[in-house]
């Protein structure tokens, strides 16, 4: 075995160990926060199967963006005194069940397909090509896609803004 599929298994286990933990938790700040680990072991995959731009738009939108949004939501709730948050299931046992039949399906595929195993090369970057179609062809739609997030986040701070102007 050599370091490249070692360090793969490890961000399989990060994923797959974080994942769980964001489903299995009853505190939606722990579940946010090992989304988090979840986020990075997918950009760490990415980055490892030559997608590099993938792997840092990964970090950019889902850590940078996706996740502070759930934790500025999860703070910004948990001051509401009124309703409980709670993250309990009913469904254990169908879903038990539908896991192991998923997972034993994943089992067989895995095992009586006939895989062909390529020789690892290191991939090349994928940067410089995706980045100039972006600022060459497509910055119109960029800079648009940018004022519109900006006009987005004004709005939910505006809307999340506690005024006491009402009373």
């Amino acid at each position: 075995m050599e370091l490249y599929d070692i360090v793969f298994y490890l961000f399989a286990i990060l994923v797959i160990a974080s994942a769980a933990i964001v489903v299995a938790s009853k505190n939606l700040a722990h579940s946010a926060f090992s989304l988090l680990f979840t986020f990075l072991g997918v950009a760490g995959i990415y980055v490892m199967l030559g997608s590099d731009f993938i792997g840092v738009v990964q970090l950019m939108v889902y850590v940078g963006g996706i996740l502070v949004l759930l934790l500025f939501g999860i703070m910004l709730t948990n001051k509401i005194t009124s309703v409980e948050i709670r993250n309990e299931s009913t469904f254990v046992i169908p879903t038990i069940v539908t896991i192991g039949i998923f997972a034993a399906f994943l089992i067989f595929i895995m095992t009586e397909t006939n895989w062909t195993v390529l020789q690892p090369q290191f991939p090349r970057t994928t940067i410089k090509s995706i980045g100039t179609e972006l600022l060459m062809h497509y910055s119109f739609v960029f800079e648009l896609l940018a004022i519109i997030l900006l006009i987005a986040l004004i709005g939910a701070a505006t809307l999340a803004r506690n005024d006491n102007k009402e009373k």
